[in-house]
């Protein structure tokens, strides 16, 4: 990491950035199901759901400003599953393909023992390469596949489930 990077806990003041991040990447059309922009209001629940020792949301950020964003978000709400975590990560137009994914999913990796996962899961459109790139190159393995269950702009997409297991 530059040593102009921080990685810090968001917090509520963070979430209108967070948004604008997330709002980016709608139009590819390969990184969310969203179709439509959303708000910081919208992600209040979704911002609330989330704890620092437990399902962390965590800001990158060069300076000052927020420049990329990741988020555990639990897998299922039945117990059984608590050591199981969603990952995502959301990055800066200006930033992608920088290395900015690779030092937030180490950074998610090393620090999982802490929060209780023993399981890391992506959910992954199978058109967005760089995406499932990432992961396997930390050694993610496809854990499954659920064949055109999305539907952008007319056409059907794949959603894969990509895992790795840290025990």
């Amino acid at each position: 990491m530059r040593p102009n990077m921080t990685i810090t806990d968001a917090t509520i003041d963070d979430l209108e950035r967070i948004v604008e991040i997330y709002n980016s990447t709608i139009p590819s059309r390969m990184v969310t199901a969203d179709l439509e922009p959303v708000t910081a209001e919208s992600r209040y629940a979704w911002f609330n759901e989330h704890s620092p020792d437990r399902r962390p949301i965590w800001v990158l950020k060069e300076e000052e400003r927020i420049i990329a964003w990741l988020s555990f978000q639990s897998f299922h709400s039945r117990p059984a599953y608590n050591a199981t975590a969603e990952i995502s990560i959301y990055i800066d137009a200006s930033y992608r393909g920088k290395g900015i994914g690779s030092l937030l999913l180490q950074r998610a990796i090393d620090e999982s023992p802490w929060l209780g996962i023993d399981n890391i899961v992506g959910l992954v459109f199978g058109h967005n390469e760089p995406s499932l790139a990432l992961l396997k190159k930390f050694g993610f393995q496809e854990w499954g596949r659920l064949p055109r269950v999305a539907v952008l702009d007319g056409v059907e997409r794949d959603l894969v489930m990509i895992g790795i297991n840290l025990r």
